[in-house]
């Protein structure tokens, strides 16, 4: 593709993917298959309420100077950020096969970020988290309230200074939708992305443990485990209504009652597999390739509210907000760390604990899942910055999450 629209460039890009077209055929084993697919016509033009591009630059600034000043108003602050992204796309899709589509978004990333010393370590709490991407415009930022939510994060941050560790070698542990996002789309977003099935993705911890024969009899969590792709859903980030293609949006099931039933693919990786093409295949802007990438990838909500889930646990964590996290290249083998977490006691919230991490292999952890809120808790969760490819790629995404628990899980090595 291209970003600029003229004779000259348009020619140079047909070209190119001649060019590549030839060069990329002398590595195949076999024909490439493609599915012939209905033209679509449409269009998808969205509009935010308070669209940040038309605001006036001084009233933005103003806006978050007033928060930034919220956040240093204690001597155990010592370094603290408030920042606002905002993305505007306007993209057009034609192919030969007779689809035009045209469409506009606006994503909006608010984030602010405090870090507390007390002269022998440090503590960082954020808000409203690193996976906080949403559709939409200024009134975003509005909605999650971070003025009011600054003595929050330096209370929390400071007050981890002295919070004890997790002790317990295993727990039962309730994980937040802001970092559960981020457990989704590391352990299975991108383990079930079919071209690393098939070694064309290695870059980015690109493998996976996946393999075809999987499909259909695998069990990858517990029966409560139901995961999609969804790109037809406009409350994400992920929505399209054709990707890069001309595949129209869909929901497909990738794990259906714990067991692995489909993967995210393009046409050609659908074909090898004996599937239908899941509408992932997406580039991030014009003039990049076109990869398998996550949309609105989600974990269907479950029963019952937070303080349901927290209420029937005896003894554990309620943890969130990420901190830092690794994951093997065959995205199997992970540890992740949260900013804060708070120790459960017959049913009760007690005191906070900092730095709660956990470790796992994937499906003996999605298969530890024993309860996950109901529609009430589920809300989109999402991200400016998956990566993947070389040239590197960054997509915007979405994961659709409610709060869950999963027991006895690792959550100290011991030497």
């Amino acid at each position: 593709g291209t970003t600029i629209l003229t004779q000259t460039s348009i020619d140079k890009t047909i070209k190119k993917a001649i060019s590549n077209a030839r060069l990329g055929s002398k590595f195949r084993k076999e024909p490439a298959s493609f599915r012939k697919l209905k033209p679509v016509q449409d269009s998808y033009l969205f509009r935010p309420i308070e669209d940040p591009f038309l605001m006036d630059d001084k009233y933005k600034i103003d806006f978050h100077e007033k928060i930034a000043q919220k956040l240093i108003v204690n001597e155990k602050i010592v370094y603290s950020n408030v920042y606002t992204e905002f993305y505007r796309q306007y993209k057009i899709f034609a192919n030969t096969e007779g689809t035009f589509v045209d469409s506009l978004v606006y994503d909006t990333m608010p984030m602010m970020y405090v870090l507390a010393s007390n002269g022998k370590e440090s503590m960082c709490r954020t808000y409203p988290g690193h996976m906080n991407g949403r559709r939409g415009g200024f009134e975003e930022v509005r909605k999650v309230k971070m003025e009011e939510n600054t003595d929050v994060i330096i209370e929390e941050a400071i007050k981890l200074l002295d919070a004890p560790r997790i002790e317990e070698e295993r727990a039962d542990i309730i994980i937040g939708s802001g970092h559960l996002a981020l457990q989704l789309h590391e352990s299975a977003g991108h383990a079930t992305e079919a071209d690393r099935i098939y070694g064309k993705e290695i870059s980015y911890a690109g493998k996976t443990f996946i393999k075809p024969n999987m499909l259909g009899n695998f069990r990858y969590g517990s029966d409560l485990v139901n995961i999609y792709s969804d790109s037809t859903n406009k409350g994400g980030m992920g929505y399209h209504i054709v990707d890069d293609e001309g595949t129209p949006g869909a929901t497909v099931d990738i794990v259906k009652n714990g067991i692995l039933v489909d993967q995210q693919t393009s046409q050609e990786n659908a074909a090898l597999l004996g599937v239908q093409p899941s509408s992932n295949m997406l580039a991030s802007y014009a003039d990049d390739i076109p990869l398998i990438r996550m949309t609105n990838f989600c974990l269907a909500p479950g029963k019952g509210s937070l303080d349901d889930l927290i209420k029937s646990t005896e003894n554990g964590y309620y943890i969130d907000f990420t901190k830092t996290w690794s994951i093997d290249d065959n995205r199997n083998n992970f540890q992740f760390t949260t900013e804060i977490g708070w120790k459960i006691e017959n049913g009760e919230l007690k005191h906070i604990v900092k730095e709660p991490t956990y470790f796992g292999i994937t499906p003996e952890f999605w298969a530890a899942c024993d309860g996950i809120c109901g529609e009430e808790e589920w809300d989109f969760q999402g991200t400016f910055h998956c990566g993947k490819g070389e040239p590197g790629q960054a997509m915007h995404l979405s994961h659709g999450v409610a709060p869950a628990r999963f027991k006895n899980i690792v959550c100290n090595v011991k030497a």
